[in-house]
């Protein structure tokens, strides 16, 4: 009798995470073999920040909730050490804080992701966290919109002068 509920409870662990897949903006698979202590939970601390979720599960477990929302591509890499960040908003996010971690750490790795309904392999994983954020993207583009409005401000600030003769027009009372 108590295999039984271990499987239900199985079944409920691997429904859970199929749920937060499904409901995810991307993820990452990694093998976090050889990472240290520190270094794990200096990670953990960076991808909870940054709204990513990390789950280390059994690779059968993980693999079936994989399959159960369309991502059964990503069952071959699900071999040795692995573990999956999900991002439920932020298409970038996980990416951007694993590749940091992969990059110091020679044999944790980024195995594969996925990304609106598609799986992707590590190179695109890697150049999905090359993205600068939501935040950084908005800034540069009222960055590169204001400047010429500047300009055309200080434009037109000098023909007014220059009609006045240069000076400051009289203050009304």
């Amino acid at each position: 009798m108590p295999s039984n509920s271990i499987l239900v409870q199985k079944q409920q662990i691997v429904a859970d995470l199929a749920e937060q897949i499904k409901n995810s903006a991307a993820g990452v698979i990694v093998n976090y073999q050889g990472i240290t202590v520190d270094n794990d939970t200096a990670m953990r601390k960076a991808l909870r920040e940054a709204g990513v979720k990390y789950v280390v599960m059994k690779n059968t477990m993980t693999g079936r909730a994989c399959d159960m929302v369309g991502y059964g591509d990503l069952k071959q890499y699900l071999t040795g050490m692995t573990a999956i960040a999900i991002s439920e908003n932020d298409p970038v996010a996980a990416a951007k804080v694993l590749k940091k971690y992969a990059d110091k750490v020679e044999s944790f790795n980024i195995l594969a992701g996925y990304v609106d309904g598609a799986v992707i392999d590590a190179n695109t994983v890697n150049e999905l966290a090359e993205i600068p954020n939501k935040e950084t993207l908005i800034a540069k583009f009222l960055g590169s919109i204001q400047s010429p409005l500047y300009k055309f401000a200080y434009a037109i600030k000098a023909v007014v002068d220059k009609e006045n003769g240069g000076e400051e027009a009289p203050a009304e009372a």
